[in-house]
């Protein structure tokens, strides 16, 4: 996700913009239980992903 959104440095990337999204529910851990887990993972909620489609579906009417 940094790289994609063309960020840097990590420690700010997880607090303005990572943990707000984990907040709001639009992001959450694969392994909730071990936040410094080796393979941690962050997957999109049904709320994320009904997120990511509308704009997706607003970028290409444009």
């Amino acid at each position: 996700m940094m790289e994609f959104k063309g960020l840097k440095h990590r420690n700010n990337f997880m607090e303005y913009h990572l943990e707000p999204a984990m907040k709001e529910k639009f992001v959450r851990r694969k392994y909730p239980e071990i936040p410094n887990h080796p393979r941690q993972r962050y997957l999109l909620t049904v709320k994320g992903l009904a997120l990511y489609e509308e704009l997706k579906k607003k970028e290409s009417q444009q």
